[in-house]
């Protein structure tokens, strides 16, 4: 860091909901981090368990607050809005991060201030055992809009961005229910590079019955509509064909998976989604290829 350049305030974003039994650790993460200008805003999406105990327990270090359930996107909007910090990440509450994981993106950051994002690689717990991430959960740097399209590759618990780039975003979907980050990070990795950190700087925990994505059926509707909202967004060619082909499929994964459960209605729909897609993408004038 440059003699005499401040250090910048960073806002951790905490959003939880009957995580009684997780959020301590996610909290002592950040507390432990090695770099010390930081805010920590716990938002409880309306616990009823005894998640309000545990945070209050920690006293003043951090900022307790408590919304009416709306779902982890409010609650993460809501913390942003009341928070300070030019630089912004998230922990999930049943995540945790390592010691330097702040210092090390605050370095990135501050020694690049052409970068706007950057997100960490991770390690992975199932049912209280390390797990090696497939080939197809492979990080990646640079510019991540054609990589993201099939799966989300950000974690929340992993980013952290300039106050600027966040207010541009406008935030997560609220309307989404599910893949709310799948969302917000396409508009986001369409919008600029995101560098990656390859050191494992966060611990995902999974596998717990509670989580969003084992709660909520048929995630990919939800991708469905994220991939609708982008195609209005200026695409090139090649991003169009991208969009287009990943809603094709996802698409006949939603038919298919209504077929299995006997939801004709539903199946057709989809399909005929599908269709209407596989009509757009076969319309596409060819893409033009770099020389």
């Amino acid at each position: 860091m440059p003699t005499g350049q401040r250090e910048p305030l960073v806002s951790v974003i905490i959003p939880t909901f009957d995580r009684a039994a997780w959020i301590g650790d996610a909290i002592t993460s950040v507390l432990q981090q090695t770099y010390p200008h930081l805010e920590l805003i716990v938002v409880d999406d309306d616990s009823h368990d005894t998640t309000a105990a545990v945070v209050q327990a920690f006293g003043p270090v951090l900022t307790y607050m408590r919304q009416a359930h709306a779902g982890v996107s409010a609650a993460r909007n809501r913390g942003v809005a009341a928070s300070r910090g030019s630089l912004v990440a998230f922990l999930d509450s049943d995540d945790m991060w390592l010691p330097t994981k702040v210092a090390a993106q605050v370095a990135v950051l501050q020694q690049q201030p052409e970068v706007a994002a950057c997100y960490t690689d991770e390690i992975w717990i199932r049912h209280g055992v390390r797990v090696n991430p497939r080939h197809i959960h492979q990080k990646h740097d640079g510019w991540l809009f054609l990589p993201s399209l099939p799966r989300c590759i950000i974690s929340p618990s992993s980013i952290m961005l300039r106050r600027t780039l966040w207010e541009a975003l406008g935030g997560f979907d609220e309307a989404l229910p599910a893949c709310e980050d799948y969302e917000l990070w396409l508009r986001l990795t369409l919008r600029t590079p995101v560098t990656l950190l390859p050191e494992r700087l966060i611990v995902k925990r999974g596998g717990h019955a509670d989580q969003l994505s084992r709660c909520v059926p048929v995630l990919d509707q939800y991708r469905i509509i994220a991939l609708e909202g982008i195609l209005s967004a200026p695409l090139d060619v090649v991003q169009q064909q991208a969009v287009l082909a990943q809603l094709v499929k996802k698409c006949r994964i939603v038919a298919l998976g209504a077929g299995k459960r006997h939801d004709t209605a539903r199946g057709a729909l989809y399909e005929a989604k599908a269709q209407h897609y596989q009509q757009q993408l076969t319309a596409l004038p060819p893409a033009v290829s770099a020389s």
